[in-house]
């Protein structure tokens, strides 16, 4: 948690220089700190046009600023660390387990490796192919953009540099999006079912059709939860917005499935907008909180409670309707210690949103819809707005500035806290007595 606020604070500090400003003066502190927290806490909610706010040189803070939040402080250190050659001692090792959330220190430095090189290669797959649309249209500023675009999708933080209206200038365009599609859905999914695949894959003509039984469980259930919730999500919007005549009406209907498609997909945490969010149905925007809540896979650079983490307590209650004793997925057990965890992070989650919810409405004039979808837009560090961050008050952007900060480093720190904390069980317990649940 500190690590974060200190580059939080660095990078507000760089961001209030007046070289930061496209302007050449300086943007106010509170503006700055606003932009470098979305940044490092890979959100994507800004006060401040990103393209017309700031310079090449902000605008690079705000692109590495991305990047760490994005991979993760410990992520970025250990590797500079291995770079100069550097033997990372046991703390050091311990400190990587917790912020990739691994059940073993084993194999640790390997996996580092794997994720920084895996990392670089997807962002750089990325860029080539953003630059097919944007040279052509920016000429040599293309390259910048597509830079910026790729790694600010790839680590789910929905900042670009092209326009002030996000991506709806390229709602129908198919390399935009199944580009921006592509590196959120692989940086959401986490980095633990990259290498599940990619071992499966391997022996693919050996397993022939039996690929996906071969997976461990948590690859199972981020790969099922998030097909699920793409499909659902997008079936939703597509017919929530078929007629809605400020967003699908007018379109055809392959634009109108793509564009469904990519709102269900940004919902994840991506935090980019091919349509203006405060266009939606209400029904559309109630999906959209729902989605936001729920974010992407554990071990990635997506926000939200996590799809494994959802999954994990509707089957826990399932379990404890039918009076099941053991939670059970795909023919194996959760443990419950993971339970535990799941229902901690869901219910801190819940809590952040709840009471940012109330303060902002206590200071906010605004449609409580707009207030709610800002929260946890927040919270989930999704980015996405019904165009209500450039209208915040000052108390309004603390709100959302400590909304984002908890949100980004409260479940994480929670999970790190449970892991430190193996004590030695007592033989003498407490009594226990009976309640009643429901």
């Amino acid at each position: 948690m500190l690590s974060f606020l200190i580059v939080i604070i660095l990078g507000s500090i760089l961001l209030s220089l007046p070289i930061s400003s496209a302007r050449g003066d300086p943007v106010e502190y509170i503006d700055a700190l606003f932009t470098a927290t979305t940044s490092v806490c890979v959100t994507g909610l800004v006060t401040l046009p990103t393209v017309t706010t700031w310079s090449i040189f902000g605008q690079v803070v705000i692109l590495v600023l991305i990047q760490i939040g994005g991979l993760g402080i410990v992520t970025i250190v250990s590797a500079i660390m291995i770079g100069m050659n550097r033997r990372l001692g046991l703390k050091s090792r311990i400190l990587l387990q917790d912020a990739f959330n691994l059940n073993s220190i084993s194999g640790v430095v390997v996996f580092l490796k794997k994720v920084v090189i895996g990392t670089f290669l997807v962002e750089g797959i990325g860029a080539l192919l953003y630059m097919t649309v944007f040279i052509p249209r920016y000429g040599v500023r293309g390259i910048w953009i597509s830079v910026f675009n790729s790694i600010s999708a790839f680590c789910n933080a929905g900042i670009d540099v092209m326009s002030e209206n996000s991506l709806c200038e390229y709602a129908t365009n198919p390399m935009i999006n199944i580009t921006t599609s592509m590196l959120v859905i692989l940086g959401g999914i986490g980095y633990v079912v990259w290498w599940d695949v990619i071992r499966v894959a391997k022996n693919f003509r050996s397993l022939k059709l039996k690929c996906f039984s071969r997976l461990f469980l948590h690859s199972k259930i981020a790969l099922s939860a998030t097909g699920i919730l793409l499909l659902a999500g997008a079936v939703l919007f597509f017919v929530f917005e078929y007629n809605n005549p400020l967003t699908l009406k007018d379109y055809s209907l392959f634009d109108k499935i793509q564009i469904a498609v990519f709102q269900s997909m940004t919902t994840r945490t991506a935090g980019f907008a091919s349509i203006p969010q405060e266009n939606l149905t209400n029904a559309s925007s109630v999906v959209s909180l729902m989605l936001m809540f729920i974010g992407g896979s554990p071990v990635g650079t997506a926000g939200g409670v996590k799809t494994v983490t959802f999954v994990v307590v509707i089957f826990a209650a399932l379990s404890a309707i039918k009076n099941e004793d053991e939670v059970k997925m795909f023919s194996r057990g959760i443990e419950k210690t993971a339970i535990s965890k799941a229902a901690a992070v869901i219910t801190v989650s819940f809590m952040i949103m709840f009471i940012s919810t109330v303060l902002l409405s206590a200071v906010s004039d605004a449609n409580i819809l707009d207030i709610a979808y800002e929260t946890v837009s927040a919270t989930a560090t999704v980015g996405l707005t019904r165009n209500f961050t450039p209208s915040l008050n000052i108390w309004g952007k603390i709100i959302i500035i400590t909304t984002m900060y908890l949100g980004r480093v409260g479940p994480i720190s929670l999970l790190i806290a449970f892991n430190l904390k193996m004590k030695k069980k007592n033989i003498i317990t407490v009594p226990v007595e009976q309640i009643s649940i429901g």
